[in-house]
């Protein structure tokens, strides 16, 4: 068995690769020797690098089929191939279930399930094709698997990427290897926007029985567990990269009530 981590010679998408969660999942591959590409709405500032290995961007939505189909198209023109594909882009802002507009919902469905399964779709195609086949490792949250209350879109949309996740796994077998990991509580630029200031996401992590919030290097190396020999008979699995989870509200309503 082949227990190296190197993806030297291989090809990586990460779509939502130019910041939080899918900029340290590139820059990862990127220090692993893969050939790295991103993809957006609009081209970064800056794009993830490590040493003197760069990510390589392409412009595109990936709620839109015929996008994505152009996308994995010019990925395959520039890097020759596609070894490995990171449903990354996704999120939605807090919105109350009972008031917001049925745009919204559809946009964030869109965002958050149905561009991963164009994209997986894409990819796919490619990789049936290719000797070594494939890895497709989706992005999902613990929002999939317990209720969402703010972000309720959000929630089934990630429920239905944990479902799809399977189903594709059994379908495109045996080239392509299908993943999932639903994420915990993970620091990112944008963190303060759902938790607060440093306080508030002091007082989050506290909840963690890691006592911290997830990084973006943490998702990342599931990434590369996911994509690399080691996982070679690893398909149709969550993995739940959460630190321990979140401590149960009963046990501090507990502790008051007996008087600790």
């Amino acid at each position: 068995m082949n227990n190296s981590l190197d993806f030297s010679g291989q090809a990586v998408l990460v779509t939502g690769g130019s910041r939080g969660i899918g900029r340290g999942i590139a820059e990862a591959f990127l220090a692993a020797g893969a050939e790295v590409a991103i993809c957006g709405r609009k081209e970064p500032h800056d794009l993830p690098s490590v040493g003197g290995a760069i990510a390589t961007f392409f412009n595109a939505d990936v709620r839109d089929a015929e996008q994505v189909e152009r996308l994995i198209d010019t990925v395959i023109a520039t890097l020759g191939r596609l070894d490995i594909l990171v449903n990354n882009a996704g999120g939605a802002p807090f919105a109350d279930a009972a008031t917001v507009s049925p745009r919204f919902s559809e946009k964030v469905i869109q965002l958050n399930l149905t561009s991963a399964l164009h994209c997986a779709q894409q990819a796919n195609r490619v990789m049936q094709q290719q000797p070594s086949g494939g890895s497709i490792i989706n992005i999902a949250s613990v929002s999939g698997i317990r209720p969402s209350p703010g972000t309720a879109a959000y929630g089934a949309a990630k429920a239905g990427l944990i479902n799809l996740t399977g189903t594709l796994a059994i379908e495109w077998a045996p080239k392509v290897r299908v993943n999932v990991i639903s994420a915990g509580l993970i620091q990112t630029e944008q963190s303060h926007l759902h938790y607060g200031d440093a306080e508030g996401m002091a007082r989050v992590a506290e909840t963690v029985p890691l006592r911290r919030m997830g990084t973006g290097g943490d998702v990342a190396g599931a990434c590369m567990f996911f994509a690399s020999p080691l996982a070679a008979y690893v398909s149709g699995a969550n993995l739940v990269l959460h630190g321990g989870g979140e401590t149960p509200a009963f046990l501090s309503a507990a502790s008051v009530n007996r008087g600790e």
